[in-house]
């Protein structure tokens, strides 16, 4: 990756030149100074802020909506510096669809947002903590709310379970008191927090399908949330139990082979997520929804390693590390 300008003094970063390879992303690392903020906005001061696989994918070229030249960056956690003044001051967390793609984003020291797309984060999290938060959780919450929400007596498979999304899944699924299985294409167990017990399964020895219909006495599972797309889709639509929801958020092949006879005898719903199309407003109402949980610690964040958190100078081992799946958040901090 190629990154120019004064590394110690830069307050942001910036794509210029988009490339499919991230080892040759051009990205300088510029002074972009706090403006002013306009009727109904806030600049908050950027403490830490997760780099997720979609902001590499989008500084690859791989979003075609995305607008470059652009700071990415759709998750962070700071502190309010300039708006109105009851909120000056505030610790506050958030990320949207938005930001990063379509508006400059939060791999910088100041963004401007607008004063209803900012929440005081939780005190018991660090910046850091926070800032890993926002598109993992999002996409899980919209996801599990989009197929009616999750109940005691679902039974739920997450494909792709040790992925940070399917993280955020699993703790919300097994807080909800639902028996949750996790399907990994190669055997490895759960590493992440949950409020139940995951039953881990390997997709690359084991027909995850007739496994889930043995455990639950032939009935299936009530959600698949497919994480990793068409590797899973067959083996998802095996799994589903009558009316059975499956959620898709990503995929490897855009095409897949579909049985119109299963889905609509098994009475089956598809239910595609795009946090993408979220705005800020959007997420922050999220965040109220998430923030009670993770206060009292029935929800937890990803736990914080200090070798995957990067100041600006390093921001070219961040966006590897998430282009080449670290099993550790990785975070930005200026």
């Amino acid at each position: 990756m190629n990154i120019q300008a004064d590394t110690n003094k830069g307050d942001g970063l910036w794509v210029v030149e988009k490339s499919p390879d991230v080892d040759h992303l051009k990205i300088e690392i510029a002074n972009r100074p706090a403006t002013s903020p306009g009727p109904g906005q806030v600049v908050v001061e950027v403490k830490a802020a997760g780099v997720n696989p979609s902001d590499v994918k989008a500084a690859m070229g791989f979003m075609p909506h995305a607008i470059w030249p652009r700071v990415p960056g759709r998750d962070f956690a700071g502190i309010v510096r300039d708006g109105p003044q009851q909120l000056v001051g505030t610790e506050v967390w958030g990320g949207s669809g938005e930001i990063g793609i379509t508006q400059d984003g939060s791999h910088a020291r100041w963004m401007t947002l607008p004063q209803a797309a900012v929440r005081a984060k939780p005190a018991n999290l660090s910046f850091e903590e926070a800032g890993s938060v926002g598109v993992p959780f999002i996409t899980a919450f919209e996801g599990l709310r989009e197929a009616g929400g999750v109940q005691p007596w679902d039974n739920v498979l997450v494909c792709g379970a040790n992925g940070k999304v399917g993280q955020a899944v699993i703790q919300l699924a097994t807080l909800a008191g639902a028996r949750v299985f996790g399907a990994e294409y190669k055997p490895m167990p759960y590493q992440g927090h949950a409020s139940g017990e995951i039953e881990m399964m390997d997709s690359s020895s084991e027909d995850i399908a007739a496994a889930v219909r043995e455990r639950t006495g032939g009935r299936g599972v009530d959600i698949v949330f497919n994480t990793v797309g068409s590797p899973y889709f067959e083996i998802a639509n095996n799994a589903l139990a009558d009316q059975g929801r499956q959620i898709f958020i990503s995929t490897f092949e855009r095409s897949v082979p579909f049985d119109i006879f299963t889905f609509f005898r098994g009475r089956h719903r598809f239910i595609g997520i795009n946090t993408l199309a979220l705005d800020s407003i959007h997420c922050a109402r999220i965040f109220d929804k998430l923030k009670p949980k993770f206060e009292d610690g029935s929800l937890r964040p990803f736990p914080i390693n200090s070798e995957t958190v990067f100041g600006f100078k390093d921001a070219a081992k961040a966006y590897a590390a998430v282009e080449r799946s670290s099993p550790d958040r990785v975070i930005l901090r200026p």
